[in-house]
């Protein structure tokens, strides 16, 4: 197991360097006549603000969230009218990567409303559970998984490949269709080993960590198997730490609480960054052309993941075994109704 004390700390020098130099910013593209896919964008998030940009670059825009569908669409299309583009680029519809039939009910209505074409998938939705608790009881979804590995990571591969056929055809058709996953640079505190054998004593922050190294390798066998045939680019990103409704802070009661929230929101402010600027990447992944496939991105520039991610073998492992678990969900399926 790496030192992930060290490197925790190493993370945190570099990120308050960077927040004393200039931001990274994406160039705008035009985007009329793509359809983009955001999943997680609720307000005050990374993900409302990538919608928000690509849609007002001229992107027809689906967002997904897991609940208040009507006040997500709601606040888009506000913004939207505020600085004078068109509201109607924007459609929202609930999503529920934990749940099967959430994803399946979503893939449908898409597919069946866009005509089959989908330019830009950005998987943005994702969790983060005990931040300040990390090594309590690991939390389970309703199917039987740790919930960090089934949202951010299987949900995520769910989506994608019921999204697959149309991805690749809009691939063949317009020569660009992408695949975006948000990954973090936690994904270095853990090694490849971990996703297949149980290391022992729990902690959520390795479990997120094991959730995004799973989500790269993912990144980099679709840009293995499809980018050259269909023109399907697939990318991973770090968007830097932002303060997003992804990792809130626990508000402490009393009054000596309240003056621990207020130095606390301080804190965050300083140094996490804001999502508008934490969309950036992501912003400039779905939009740029022409496009490093097979990259993980940060700061709008490609960077290096960790060694473990370069792993060929294990990609293929992983893939192999959540195809396998997706194909007994379609069985599943087709049992219920039968």
């Amino acid at each position: 197991m790496p030192n992930t004390f060290s490197k925790s700390v190493s993370k945190f020098v570099t990120h308050t360097l960077q927040l004393l130099t200039g931001k990274p910013t994406a160039e705008e593209v035009d985007m009329s006549g793509r359809n983009v896919i955001v999943t997680g964008a609720c307000p005050n998030s990374i993900g409302y603000e990538t919608a928000k940009i690509l849609a007002s670059w001229g992107a027809t825009v689906v967002v997904t969230s897991i609940d208040s569908i009507e006040l997500m669409e709601s606040s888009l299309r506000r913004d939207l009218r505020i600085i004078g583009a068109d509201e109607k680029k924007i459609t929202a519809h609930i999503l529920d990567l934990c749940d099967v039939d959430s994803v399946n009910n979503f893939t449908t209505w898409y597919r069946k409303n866009y005509n089959d074409r989908l330019h830009v998938l950005v998987n943005n939705a994702g969790i983060h559970k005990n931040i300040l608790k990390p090594r309590e009881k690991p939390p389970m979804t309703k199917d039987g998984f740790e919930i960090h590995w089934r949202t951010n990571f299987l949900g995520t591969f769910h989506l994608t490949s019921l999204l697959l056929p149309i991805l690749k055809q809009s691939g063949l058709e317009s020569g660009d269709a992408r695949v975006v996953n948000l990954t973090s640079h936690l994904h270095d505190r853990v090694k490849n080993k971990s996703m297949f054998n149980d290391d022992g004593d729990y902690h959520s922050w390795d479990a997120y960590a094991l959730s995004k190294l799973a989500l790269i390798h993912l990144t980099f066998e679709i840009q293995r198997r499809f980018a050259k045939k269909y023109n399907l680019q697939s990318v991973a990103l770090h968007p830097g730490s932002a303060k997003t409704n992804l990792t809130p802070i626990e508000e402490f009661e009393g009054k000596i609480g309240y003056l621990l929230n207020q130095i606390c929101s301080t804190f965050t402010s300083l140094f996490l960054l804001r999502p508008i600027v934490g969309a950036q990447t992501s912003v400039m992944c779905a939009s740029k052309y022409p496009l490093q496939g097979g990259s993980y991105y940060e700061r709008c520039e490609v960077a290096k993941s960790s060694d473990d991610t370069k792993d060929q073998d294990v990609s293929k492992l992983l893939w192999d075994n959540s195809d396998a678990w997706v194909k007994t969900l379609v069985k599943t399926g087709r049992d219920r109704h039968e």
